[in-house]
C-alpha cells in the first residue's frame, strides 16, 4: 500500500513517518497561511461513532480488491474476518454466542491497515477550495470561509462526506462533531450535519497560544 502510494496523502494515522504532530503542523500552516492574508478559515471536526466495530466486512472486501489485493492474500484476510463470534460473561453466566458482520479486530496489527484502506475514499470528491486531514477515523476538514458562498461550499462538502458515511454504512457522532470559527471578522454561519446544528466555537487568541493548547488537549 505505501510502496504503491495507495493510501491517501490526507490520512495521517497508523502511517511510518506521519503522526497527530504532522496532522497538527499541515493545519497550523495553512491556517497560519490565511489568517496572515486575512482570511477567516472555518474548520469542522468530525468524528465516526463506533468507527472500528462498523465497518462492514463484505464492503470491505469489495475495497481491498478495488485497491488490487487479490488471489491467496484476499482469501487469507477474508478467512481472518470471517465467522468471527463474540459472547459476554458476567459473574459466571453466558450470553448466546453471537456471529460478528461487521468491524476490524482491534488490537490486531492488520486491522489498522483494514480501517486505512476503507476509508482510504472519503473526501476524494471536496472541492479543491476544501482540505481534508485524518487522523484513523478522526477527521477534519476546513476552508478559507469570507462570505456566504464559501460557506456553500463547506456546507457541500460537508454533505458529500455524509453521503459517504452513508453510502458505506459508516455514522457520524452528531454530538461530538463540533465547528471552529478563526480569524477576528468570521460570520460565525452555522453548519449542518444529519439534521443537526453543529456546535461551534471561535477562536480569538493569538494563535501560537491557540495551536499549542490544541495540541495538548
Amino acid at each position: 500500500m505505501e510502496s504503491h502510494q495507495l493510501i491517501s496523502d490526507t490520512q495521517h494515522g497508523f502511517r511510518r513517518g506521519r503522526s497527530c504532530l504532522t496532522n497538527l503542523l499541515v493545519f497550523l500552516d495553512e491556517v497560519s497561511w490565511n489568517i496572515d492574508n486575512n482570511n477567516c478559515m472555518d474548520a469542522i471536526y468530525l468524528d465516526f461513532a463506533k468507527a472500528f466495530d462498523k465497518v462492514p466486512h463484505q464492503r470491505l472486501i469489495h475495497k481491498l480488491r478495488s485497491h488490487g489485493i487479490s488471489g491467496s492474500l484476499l482469501t487469507w484476510i477474508s478467512s481472518w474476518l470471517y465467522c468471527r463470534r463474540q459472547r459476554v460473561q458476567i459473574s459466571g453466566a453466558k450470553s448466546e454466542w453471537i456471529r460478528i458482520a461487521s468491524g476490524v479486530p482491534q488490537g490486531s496489527v492488520l486491522g489498522p491497515v483494514l480501517f486505512l484502506i476503507y476509508i482510504n475514499d472519503l473526501g476524494i470528491d471536496v472541492n479543491e477550495s476544501t482540505t481534508i486531514l485524518k487522523f484513523a477515523d478522526d477527521t477534519k476538514i476546513y476552508a478559507a470561509c469570507n462570505n456566504e458562498d464559501d460557506h456553500r461550499l463547506i456546507q457541500s462538502d460537508l454533505s458529500k462526506l455524509e453521503m459517504w458515511a452513508k453510502d458505506w454504512q459508516m455514522e457520524f457522532n452528531v454530538k461530538k462533531c463540533k465547528t471552529m470559527h478563526l480569524g477576528l471578522s468570521n460570520s460565525r454561519l452555522q453548519y449542518w450535519l444529519g439534521g443537526n446544528v453543529l456546535d461551534s466555537t471561535s477562536c480569538e487568541k493569538d494563535l501560537g497560544v491557540w495551536i499549542s493548547s490544541d495540541l495538548i488537549t
